[in-house]
Order: C-alpha cells, then sequence, then structure tokens
C-alpha cells in the first residue's frame, strides 16, 4: 500500500486522518513539529516526504493575525510542494474551508485562497477538501463572541460537521486518485446563533445567545450563505444532537 505523509498529523484531525490510514492498510506516517517536521522552516521536509506518493496537508496556524496566518499558509505550502517535487509526490491532498470560492473579507478564508492557488499552481494533481465548520469549534466560536454574559452571533447560515467525518473525507482523498475541489458538511443548516444556542443550552452554560446580524465572525462581517455548501457537497450524517453527548467541553 501507498505511503502517505499527513502534515499535521498529530492534530484534532490529522491523528484521526492517521488512524483511518493505517486500519486501511497503508504506511501513514504523523509529520508535525512533534515528531521532528516543521512545514514552515523546512526542518525535516525532505527527509519524511521521500518514498511518498501521496501528502495531506491538515496543519493550522498558531496565530490567526491576519498577517501570521498568511505567512503560516503560503510558506509552509511552499516549502511543501518543493519538497513533493523533490521526492516525485504525485498526489497532494490539502484540508481547506467552504467559501473561499465567494466574496468575504474574513483574513483566514484569504490565507486559504492564497494556499490553494499555490497548490493548483504547483503542477501536482491536487485534492482540496473544502469543510464547514466543525462541531468540535462551537465553544471558541461563543467565547470570541461574549460581551458580558452574551454571546452575540450573526443568523448567517452554517452547516456544521463533526471532525470524525471531516477526516473520513480526506482519508478517502488521500487513498484515492487526485479530485480537484470538493466540498463537504454536516446535514443539517442553522443560523450561526442557533447553533452557538443549542450547544451551550446543552452544556448547561448560562450565557444567552443573541442573535445580532451586524456581529463580526473572525473579525469579518459574513452573508447569509458564504459558509454552507453548494449544490454537490458531499454530506456526512453526524448531527449536533448526535455529536453534543460524546463531546462534552474541554476543562
Amino acid at each position: 500500500m501507498a505511503k502517505i505523509v499527513v502534515i499535521g498529523g498529530t492534530g484534532l484531525i490529522g491523528s484521526k486522518v492517521v488512524a483511518k490510514l493505517t486500519e486501511h492498510g497503508h504506511e501513514a506516517v504523523a509529520a508535525s513539529p512533534n515528531t521532528g517536521v516543521n512545514a514552515v522552516t523546512g526542518e525535516g521536509l525532505t527527509e519524511v516526504v521521500e518514498g511518498a506518493s501521496t501528502v495531506v496537508d491538515v496543519s493550522n496556524s498558531p496565530s490567526f493575525a491576519p498577517d501570521d496566518v498568511l505567512e503560516f499558509f503560503t510558506t509552509s505550502t511552499r516549502n511543501l510542494i518543493d519538497a513533493e517535487r523533490i521526492a516525485g509526490v504525485t498526489h497532494h491532498v490539502a484540508l481547506t474551508i467552504v467559501g473561499t470560492d465567494r466574496p468575504q473579507s474574513i483574513p483566514y478564508f484569504a490565507a486559504k485562497v492564497a494556499q490553494e492557488e499555490l497548490i493548483r499552481e504547483s503542477g501536482i494533481p491536487y485534492s482540496l477538501v473544502h469543510a464547514t465548520q466543525f462541531f468540535e469549534f462551537v465553544g471558541s466560536i461563543a467565547d470570541i463572541s461574549t460581551k458580558d454574559d452574551r454571546v452575540l452571533l450573526p443568523g448567517a447560515l452554517i452547516q456544521p460537521i463533526a471532525a470524525e467525518d471531516v477526516a473520513t473525507a480526506v482519508a478517502r482523498a488521500a487513498a484515492g486518485a487526485p479530485t480537484g475541489d470538493v466540498e463537504i458538511a454536516g446535514p443539517e443548516a442553522f443560523g450561526m446563533d442557533e447553533f452557538a444556542r443549542r450547544a451551550l443550552s446543552f452544556r448547561g452554560d448560562s450565557r444567552t445567545v443573541v442573535r445580532d446580524d451586524s456581529a463580526a465572525y473572525y473579525g469579518a462581517q459574513i452573508e447569509e450563505r458564504t459558509l454552507i455548501p453548494l449544490d454537490g457537497a458531499q454530506i456526512f450524517g453526524t448531527t449536533l444532537a448526535e455529536w453534543l453527548p460524546l463531546n462534552p467541553p474541554r476543562r
């Protein structure tokens, strides 16, 4: 079976991708700063991708500051592409976001757009897996949107997905032939405020969630349908009601 290197392979999604690929008989290698591989500095990249047919990038920037996140994704992607060319890698898989192909002003999205452009222009066959927001981030979304004891969020639609389902989609892409762009999402669409309201209520959180369509999402205004997939997306089955009991908030 194939040698598949997973950049960010010790993180939330990466560790699940490595486990799924290994279970199906592939030689899946977890590559991250924890294992001596740093895509930003280039440390260990040439060595780890040697002999690999596929490289999966599910790494993420440690800082969401606009300049930092842009630097992270462009520098790491250039370094990966250079190492892949030397090694003769024939498939580059990257996890990205639903909505990067639509007008928006979110700095993080702009950084992902830059990453996608580098991958498309590299000449290496690729699969870009565009995911909607993860269920796992509902707590952090609520936290950054809290003023006093109120959570202010817009009613823009969101169709969140479980990290486990994201990992399944990425692993399938890595084990298959390059497919270009694909969108994945969970089964339910509801307002971002309702997403947070349901989760906080289930968890017994005393904060009040208030719909405020002027409220920012990670520092930017978003349109009603920016964050939901287009027709033809792959829809995974895990619902918020199924996910919540199995995922208590971190303490």
